[in-house]
């Protein structure tokens, strides 16, 4: 494969769709003189989720472009990046990654006898490798061993040493794979030291950065975020149906973006697939056509969603059928154990109950729009008869708060809502979340919503700073007073941030506040 391609074409092939190349001119003279080397690797942490179909169909370029190309289970990657894989499930991890990143790369039609599959481990321990370590560590700032492991390492606020190595030893990884010209990857910050350790420079190419249903990140840790990629059909259905996706919005497009970068490229079409009545089916072969058509309103987020959906699982039924296997089975349950169900296994013992943790990950905290305010029918006050929370149906709140603020500061405002209670009737009309405020007790009484973030769109997760990994409950159960008891521990700081304990209420685009109510309680 890739010798029906001129150069000039395989560069386009190697480059269409990332979004960063360094070192083009190099990329462009290598290919007038043999086929280039590529390495990707993955840090087999999480499950890996439909996001993960970019650098698959990336990869796919780059062997019909004729590339060579290594993929690295960075086992001990894993480790560093905060444990987010234990030392005991690394060898169980790779097992599952390399059996799913297979069936993804057989389910869009990739050879696999064209790849080679290395684990990190394998010769991340050598002496030369350690070696390496150590002469790179000799000559790298901690500013810029900082600056790189933002890009890499999940950030928290007392950052581990082992984040510091991290980007580092990533680079230092395709030297050892005897990988000559060009990797995927963000810490390239770390390529500039490579002529002090005695290394030309590589090429650097970086796949974008998918956006997640909810419209930030696609992420292994925000269930909300992503689609497994053994999740059932009706959990893709449910899934999308969630989906941010408001008419006409191409930015931060979770659904769109996967037109773009996966369904496109590997099918040299994408079908739009709707009644009759609004226009039929059209084909498109050209994503710009796609993103105009979605931006002037001739897509409809729901048809858009649905085709979506019908491509999604044409993917992932090669992928689930591999994995109904008892084999397979056993290894995913092995890899990634259900601490659900292994801590709540010994009854009576509130230490081995996760599902009793009263922890604010159980709450699923998310922003809204207010589109609509109605006077209540049956009483003196105002209620809330839509918001807007990125789903395609929108919510309604009844709350004896909206009584303290005014029609004109409610309208069209952003605010933070709970979307977990059960709903119930207030006043004869059906209450389906908790709308967040600052409160001060007096005469009058204080009241303001809380703010999200400049930027933020209906739909963003509002987490809790320290518990932003957490899966909410699906609902909370009354009986259960979990939003009660946490409760009592939100308060508006001096500065006017909404805090839990002494950690920050925050979305992706930074902290939840309120204006003018310092010290006060949130209800």
């Amino acid at each position: 494969m890739g010798e029906q391609f001129s150069p000039d074409e395989k560069f386009s092939l190697i480059t269409r769709n990332l979004q960063e190349v360094l070192g083009e001119e190099k990329l462009k003279q290598i290919l007038q003189e043999r086929e280039l080397k590529v390495y990707w690797g993955t840090a087999t942490t999480g499950k890996p989720h439909v996001a993960y179909f970019v650098p698959m169909s990336k990869i796919a370029d780059f062997l019909k472009a004729g590339c060579q190309v290594t993929i690295l289970f960075a086992d001990l990657h894993a480790y560093l990046d905060n444990m987010k894989a234990p030392w005991e499930l690394l060898e169980l991890r790779v097992q599952y990654y390399e059996q799913v990143i297979k069936a993804m790369l057989e389910s869009i039609g990739v050879p696999l006898d064209r790849l080679k599959f290395v684990k990190g481990t394998d010769f991340q321990l050598s002496r030369e490798y350690t070696l390496d370590v150590y002469r790179l560590s000799s000559i790298v700032t901690e500013h810029d061993a900082k600056k790189a492991g933002a890009e890499v390492v999940k950030q928290v606020e007392h950052p581990l040493l082992s984040g510091l190595l991290y980007p580092g030893l990533q680079v230092l990884s395709f030297l050892q794979l005897d990988v000559m010209d060009t990797h995927l990857f963000k810490a390239f910050l770390f390529i500039l030291y490579l002529p002090s350790l005695g290394y030309t420079k590589r090429i650097h190419m970086m796949n974008p950065m998918v956006p997640g249903l909810t419209g930030s990140k696609m992420s292994s840790s925000e269930e909300d975020s992503k689609i497994d990629l053994l999740d059932k059909k009706e959990d893709v259905k449910k899934k999308l149906k969630k989906a941010f996706c408001e008419p006409g919005n191409i930015q931060n497009n979770g659904v769109l973006s996967f037109v773009k970068h996966v369904l496109l490229p590997l099918n040299s079409e994408f079908v739009i697939k709707r009644d009759p009545k609004w226009g039929g089916d059209k084909v498109y072969t050209d994503f710009e056509e796609v993103e105009k058509d979605f931006a002037e309103e001739h897509i409809h987020p729901g048809d858009l969603k649905a085709s979506v959906e019908v491509a999604l699982n044409k993917l992932l039924d090669p992928i689930r059928k591999k994995f109904d296997t008892p084999e397979l089975r056993k290894l995913t349950s092995s890899a990634y154990p259900n601490l659900s169900k292994n801590k709540s296994a010994s009854k009576g013992n509130p230490q081995n109950k996760l599902e009793e943790e009263i922890i604010p990950s159980r709450l699923d905290l998310r922003v809204g729009k207010i589109v609509s305010v109605q006077k209540h029918p049956d009483a003196d006050s105002l209620y809330l008869e839509k918001i807007d929370i990125g789903e395609e149906q929108p919510r309604t709140v009844v709350s004896g708060l909206v009584a303290y603020v005014s029609q004109e500061q409610l309208q069209d405002r952003l605010v933070v809502l709970l979307c977990n209670l059960k709903p119930q009737k207030m006043r004869g009309i059906e209450s389906q979340a908790m709308l967040l405020c600052a409160s001060v007790e007096g005469e009058p009484r204080q009241v303001e919503p809380l703010d999200p973030p400049e930027g933020s769109a209906p739909g963003d997760r509002v987490y809790v700073e320290g518990y932003e990994s957490g899966k909410p409950d699906d609902e909370l159960k009354s009986k259960k007073n979990v939003f009660e008891k946490l409760r009592v521990d939100l308060k508006i700081s001096a500065e006017c941030v909404a805090k839990w304990k002494e950690n920050d209420l925050m979305t992706k685009l930074g902290k939840i506040t309120c204006k003018t109510l310092k010290g006060g309680n949130i209800s």
